[in-house]
């Protein structure tokens, strides 16, 4: 985590001193295009921390890998993972998939009960932790057990976040972000494709 912050501060760093040096030269042609150089620069500037605070203070709660690795508990073939998982499971879990915002079996859910893993029927979320994000998404403020889910920062679309996936088969959950109710200030958006619910006092999933 520490050296994703030092890459990000040297090249924001490196980003200044370029656009002093553009402002530098505009200037001597150009004051209104200097101008609106600058504007640009502080809304892109502002936005570029806004993502590594993000990131940072997420890394405080729990810890992020920066590698996800290869060799997990519970592991199959690509071809039995599609066995045991319906095609749109399988695109959520094993191919990083997202559902789209309010489509899910589980964003309006409010029975009481425990969420648990579609790939390998862990344990994850409460419902007493779900809270009413809208988002489209159903979201938790915190895992039932921490040592359920792994945190891996993802770099897809042009973004730096924070993915949260099953600990034991590496399997795509959603993502964790800083904008969550209290006590923990955290969301897990998480698909709902991959969690299966049970209401209290029925019987878990079978585990892969």
């Amino acid at each position: 985590m520490c050296k994703i912050f030092i890459e990000f501060v040297f090249l924001q760093t490196y980003y200044i001193l370029y656009l002093v040096y553009l402002c530098f030269i505009v200037y001597t042609i150009n004051i209104k295009v200097m101008k609106k150089l600058l504007v640009i620069f502080g809304i892109g500037f502002s936005i570029s921390i806004l993502i590594a605070s993000n990131f940072v203070s997420s890394s405080k709660k729990m810890k992020i890998e920066v590698i996800e690795q290869q060799k997990y508990e519970i592991e199959h073939t690509e071809r039995e993972w599609k066995e045991l998982l319906t095609t749109e499971q399988y695109y959520v879990l094993r191919e990083k998939g997202t559902e789209r915002a309010f489509t899910g079996d589980y964003w309006e859910n409010h029975e009481v009960g425990i969420y648990y893993c579609a790939a390998t029927g862990e344990q994850l979320f409460s419902s007493d932790a779900k809270f009413d994000s809208g988002t489209g998404w159903p979201s938790f403020y915190e895992p039932i057990n921490k040592t359920a889910i792994k945190l891996i920062v993802d770099r897809s679309h042009g973004m730096i976040r924070t993915e949260v996936v099953d600990l034991k088969s590496g399997s795509h959950l959603g993502h964790v972000f800083n904008d969550g109710p209290p006590p923990t200030g955290q969301r897990f958006c998480i698909n709902s494709l991959a969690l299966i619910f049970v209401e209290k006092g029925g019987i878990s999933p079978i585990t892969y």
